[in-house]
């Protein structure tokens, strides 16, 4: 399946129906009067949250979705029907903007999460609405309004509470497959994994929580180098960040300090967000060469480095175990969430 994490979409509710001129025309009734009924409603647009989606990619191949129209007014006073509401699926996860106006008009987190995002045309009076004392047979009515038209950019943000990140070939792939049951392609040259990975590990309590390999950050990600800016957005999801340093790089510490300038320039909370770090590969690297690259990155950063081979399954219970730990302190994702609409 292909992933997409980005598409426009134009949505058209539903017209309301025309209200209409009728007279009764009763046997038995003297003075028929005006009897002509409005228009139905037209139908809105709602956007619909669904888990089983994973991608936007079936926005690639269907772009306008239309609502109905409303049905406009019968005689006897009879109202039209109401056109039928449009629902259209996306991935949880998925933040809509206005296209023209770049405006955040909703983002859907939870699995069956809706949001109008274009109401129905109401429907047009008709002339039973404007008998009066001085107008008793009133022969004007009112047509329905036009539904809203709008041009939307929806973008898909990875709901997954730790994020993999590091440069290319630092072992994210190797690692996500070794904590869970995900099986990424994985390849000893650079830019193996074209899209972001998810996989869930399973904790002590028997609880699952989503890690995200996140692919293609470089030098200029921020700026679109590689494929960063692609998928710097999906880092913005995550409570926690995995930093992972290849060990046997030669410039282990200049990778370090790119990704974090990276984070730095792209910004939108991410420079903020906790991270544990960690050098992998470190099956190897010889003990002598591993305890300087261990004291130059503590130095650097005043934290603990976590040593691990995703290959050799080495050292990551110590990893997980210091994971569960940082994500129990911090605050609920639902809550980071409202911030980050707010932002």
């Amino acid at each position: 399946m292909q992933f997409i994490d980005q598409a426009e979409i134009q949505v058209q509710a539903g017209d309301g129906g025309d209200g209409i001129v009728a007279f009764r025309r009763e046997k038995y009734v003297p003075a028929g009067g005006p009897s002509g009924g409005n228009g139905g409603r037209g139908g809105s647009v709602i956007l619909k949250a669904d888990a089983n989606l994973q991608t936007l990619l079936d926005f690639r191949y269907s772009r306008l979705f239309k609502a109905e129209n409303g049905q406009r007014g019968g005689s006897n006073n009879k109202t039209g029907a109401s056109g039928d509401d449009r629902y259209i699926e996306v991935p949880c996860g998925t933040v809509i903007y206005d296209a023209e106006t770049n405006e955040v008009l909703g983002d859907l987190t939870h699995p069956g999460e809706s949001l109008l995002i274009a109401q129905g045309g109401r429907g047009g009076l008709g002339n039973h609405c404007f008998l009066s004392n001085r107008n008793r047979a009133p022969e004007n009515a009112f047509p329905g309004q036009p539904g809203e038209n709008r041009f939307l950019r929806l973008e898909l943000k990875l709901l997954a509470e730790v994020g993999i990140i590091g440069l290319p070939n630092a072992g994210k792939s190797t690692l996500i497959s070794a904590l869970s049951a995900a099986r990424p392609k994985i390849a000893d040259y650079p830019f193996t994994t074209l899209v972001p990975n998810l996989g869930v590990v399973r904790k002590p309590t028997g609880d699952g929580t989503v890690f995200a390999d996140i692919p293609g950050l470089i030098e200029g990600a921020h700026t679109g180098a590689g494929l960063g800016h692609d998928f710097l957005r999906h880092i913005e999801r995550t409570r926690l960040l995995l930093h992972l340093v290849d060990a046997t790089s030669e410039t282990a510490i200049a990778d370090y300090q790119t990704i974090q300038q990276e984070l730095t320039a792209y910004g939108r909370g991410l420079p903020d967000r906790p991270q544990i770090l960690a050098l992998n590969k470190i099956d190897a690297v010889d003990a002598e060469d591993l305890a300087s690259i261990v004291g130059q990155l503590q130095a650097l950063t005043q934290t603990t480095i976590f040593t691990i081979s995703a290959v050799t399954r080495s050292g990551l219970e110590t990893l997980l175990n210091q994971v569960w730990q940082s994500l129990d302190d911090l605050p609920t994702q639902d809550s980071e969430l409202a911030l980050l609409i707010q932002r």
